[in-house]
């Protein structure tokens, strides 16, 4: 099972007469498309009522998947804190981020996993900043807090950033320990860990990695859709969330070629 979205729908252009026939722009947007990732949700959660909200307005064979809240893995020194440090607690400011096992890290973890169910959504994308580096303290951190955790049904895909992605064995020993999904670009890396669903996020072809101004071309869809095809043949199922600044047109276009 493929199945195609995009890491957030707020720029998705629905037609003209959009408004005539959905009751909002995310409904609109899940006509058109299997799944979507939610990653407003990184910056702050919503209340509990959106959520559910966005779960009732979604067709019935919609998926959600959602972004965990940065205050799980950004200190709040990151830049992407900007707009809301203001409103936490001197704690929290202290304590959050990097995944460590403290009173406030944990909160954050169960405040979005009561999002994540809400949305009913099956699979919480964990994305560690470069800053996160692969040193013991941090690992040892992340496993006190995956040893703590209540995952209840969720899948947990870590996309880790920085110096992990030269650390693949430390990558693949924390996934199986945790049956972590490692979260990758299948056009630049294949991921290495074996739980049973693959998550992919395709950010584009520039040679900065994060540089998200891309638009795929035919060919490299084609060659997308076929590393798709095989992965699907080795895990249950494979999602991939286009996270591109042309990433409605290219999803929508990769879903024509499978369908092919």
């Amino acid at each position: 099972m493929i199945k195609i979205g995009t890491c957030g729908y707020r720029y998705y252009k629905p037609g003209e007469d959009w408004e005539e026939n959905y009751k909002s722009k995310l409904q609109a947007y899940s006509d058109a498309y299997p799944c979507v990732e939610i990653n407003r949700t990184f910056y702050s959660l919503p209340k509990l009522e959106t959520a559910k909200r966005w779960s009732e307005e979604a067709y019935e064979d919609f998926e959600f998947t959602m972004k965990a809240w940065q205050a799980l893995t950004h200190t709040t020194d990151s830049p992407t804190w900007s707009k809301n440090k203001e409103y936490l607690t001197e704690d929290q400011k202290k304590n959050f981020g990097y995944l460590r096992p403290n009173e406030e890290v944990f909160d954050a973890w169960y405040e979005t996993k009561k999002i994540a169910e809400a949305l009913e959504a099956k699979v919480v994308v964990l994305q560690t900043p470069p800053s996160f580096e692969c040193i013991e303290e941090n690992k040892e951190n992340m496993r006190e807090f995956f040893q703590e955790i209540d995952k209840g049904e969720l899948n947990i895909a870590w996309e880790p950033r920085g110096d992990w992605t030269e650390n693949e064995d430390e990558i693949r020993k924390i996934c199986s320990e945790f049956d972590l999904i490692h979260s990758v670009d299948i056009m630049r890396k294949r991921p290495v860990s074996k739980n049973d669903i693959v998550y992919v996020r395709s950010h584009g072809l520039n040679e900065d990695l994060y540089d998200y101004d891309y638009n795929y071309s035919q060919e490299e869809l084609m060659k997308l859709a076929g590393r798709l095809k095989g992965l699907d043949r080795d895990f249950e199922k494979v999602y991939c969330m286009f996270n591109n600044f042309e990433m409605f047109e290219n999803a929508k276009s990769l879903i024509e070629i499978l369908k092919e």
